[in-house]
């Protein structure tokens, strides 16, 4: 499987950073408060967080209890970051892509991941590998881009728009064809994977794990008309979806 490294790229990685540096922004806003509000409790859980990035969930993972928390990502930068701004004794951070967890060794209470998914080209063998590392019963608890966000690719814009430019609709393209898709996104040829709902719902069963929960990012009235220039597309699609999910039982 082909493996995306775009958080090592010089230019993303400090483009990216900036964006968290904004105090309003998609994941503190959204993204953050949905996925922790799904998680189980984690006192003296052993966590695994595939696709850590900066480490901030890690931290957070750890403040609420956690016993172990591993972190793993394939981008050197962004461990890097982590190591330095979001530390904790029981925490460990480790260079491995998703495509190699099965190199992993015992195994977990929990497994979360944020907005990773987007880059595994097999989405299904990714989570058959994470069903291996965890606990009968054990919780898998992600965020993905919604399928509604993925279906664009950029060639015709995201919103059909007003003269004056206001949002009137999204914008669909090729919704039933999944697959790779190529877009800017602070780089030119910005990648990710594009999957109907369908297929995630089906990829989900076909690895083993109970669907417990789903969900789809939104924000309060208020804020989106506070922030309209940032968050006005909310009235028109979700950006991520939330699944909780369990491993059946032994």
């Amino acid at each position: 499987m082909a493996q995306q490294n775009i958080y090592d790229n010089d230019k993303f990685f400090e483009s990216f950073k900036g964006l968290r540096a904004d105090e309003i922004n998609f994941n503190d806003l959204i993204e953050t408060p949905i996925l922790l509000g799904m998680m189980p409790d984690l006192k003296g859980k052993r966590v695994l967080y595939v696709g850590c990035g900066m480490g901030q969930h890690a931290k957070q993972y750890s403040d609420m209890g956690a016993l172990s928390v591993l972190g793993t990502d394939i981008s050197e930068k962004m461990l890097g970051f982590a190591h330095e701004n979001n530390s904790a004794d029981n925490i460990e951070y480790m260079r491995l892509p998703f495509e190699d967890l099965e190199k992993l060794d015992g195994q977990f209470d929990v497994v979360t991941s944020s907005l990773a998914f987007d880059y595994a080209e097999d989405f299904c063998d990714v989570l058959k590998k994470i069903n291996a590392l965890m606990v009968p019963g054990g919780k898998l608890v992600f965020s993905t881009s919604h399928p509604i966000s993925t279906a664009y690719d950029g060639v015709y814009d995201r919103y059909t728009r007003t003269e004056e430019g206001k949002r009137l609709y999204a914008n669909l393209h090729n919704y039933n064809i999944e697959g790779l898709r190529k877009f800017r996104c602070c780089v030119d040829d910005y990648e990710v994977y594009h999957r109907r709902f369908s297929t995630l719902i089906n990829n989900i069963v076909s690895a083993g794990f109970i669907i417990e929960e789903c969900q789809e990012s939104n924000l309060p009235e208020e804020i989106i008309e506070k922030y309209p220039d940032k968050f006005g597309g909310l009235y028109h699609h979700p950006d991520f979806i939330f699944f909780r999910c369990g491993k059946h039982p032994a």
